[in-house]
């Protein structure tokens, strides 16, 4: 049995935090899919879904047991469409955690999908997309944020 674990999420953009999450998550499972809001979330100025798929996609194109897909709907049904039985997500702090945790109890009831939480390594705790969108939008290089192929 091929173990199936999905990490969902807008990736508006993919930080390093998130590849942080990612590179941590794969010993764990022998695919790991990634799913990508598709575009019936709309949020200003948020890229198209097929680009933030792409610039993920180019990422880890080396990496065969990972899988970048838009999803639509609930993370529960993802994660049964593809046939996974652990939602991965990551938590910077306690706020996140407590978020995380309710999300995590109502996925459990829905569908039995069981959550595995990764804390963020502390040199990514206040990394988040929307302050990456924020520094941008004042014009500030966010290139230290956002992982390159080079440094995977």
């Amino acid at each position: 049995m091929t173990r199936t674990g999905i990490f969902v999420g807008s990736f508006n953009p993919f930080t390093i935090g998130h590849d942080s999450i990612v590179t941590r998550t794969l010993p764990l499972f022998d695919r790991l899919v990634i799913g990508v809001v598709g575009d019936q979330v709309h949020k200003p100025d948020m890229p198209r879904a097929e680009e933030r798929i792409k610039a993920i996609r180019d990422l880890y194109a080396d990496e065969p047991r990972i899988e970048v897909k838009p999803y639509y709907g609930l993370a529960v049904d993802f994660a049964k469409a593809e046939g996974a039985h652990y939602i991965v997500k990551g938590v910077r702090s306690v706020k996140d955690f407590e978020y995380e945790r309710e999300q995590a109890d109502i996925n459990r009831q829905l569908s039995g999908i069981e959550t595995i939480l990764l804390y963020a390594e502390p040199q990514f705790s206040s990394i988040s997309s929307t302050m990456v969108r924020e520094l941008q939008h004042f014009g500030v290089d966010v290139s230290q944020y956002l992982p390159h192929k080079d440094k995977i």
